[in-house]
């Protein structure tokens, strides 16, 4: 069954709303599709004005920044060790923004949205020494 994003047939205080239209094509929403540990798979979806999503289904490489130095490196994920979202994805290793994962330089954290940008941004949060 499609997701559909418009207007609810009830109000806050429980009353009905009587729609004056049907739903339109541009209420409906998309399933869900996790960005997991792998070899980097995209999925390009069209949007609204002909316009693009990259949608990363799996990554194995992130864009860290480090704070101190102010410089950026393209380094390997090894897995994920928290995600706030649900816990229940670290254990399937499922990336979202605001998820801490384990790099090659230590600890970073997530800061872009994975589904929508098509590329792993982290800002690293403690040096593996």
């Amino acid at each position: 069954m499609a997701i559909w994003q418009g207007r609810p047939k009830r109000k806050p205080s429980g009353g009905r709303l009587r729609l004056a239209r049907k739903k339109r094509k541009f209420e409906v929403g998309r399933e869900k599709q996790f960005t997991h540990l792998g070899a980097r798979k995209v999925k390009m979806y069209r949007t609204k004005g002909a316009n693009q999503k990259a949608r990363l289904l799996m990554v194995d490489t992130a864009n860290v920044i480090d704070p101190k130095t102010k410089t950026v490196k393209k380094v390997k994920i090894l897995t994920v060790k928290s995600n706030p979202s649900n816990p229940n994805y670290v254990q399937r290793n499922i990336m979202t923004k605001g998820a801490t994962v384990m790099t090659e330089l230590g600890e970073a954290v997530i800061t872009s949205r994975c589904g929508q940008d098509g590329v792993v941004n982290a800002m690293l949060l403690k040096a593996s020494e």
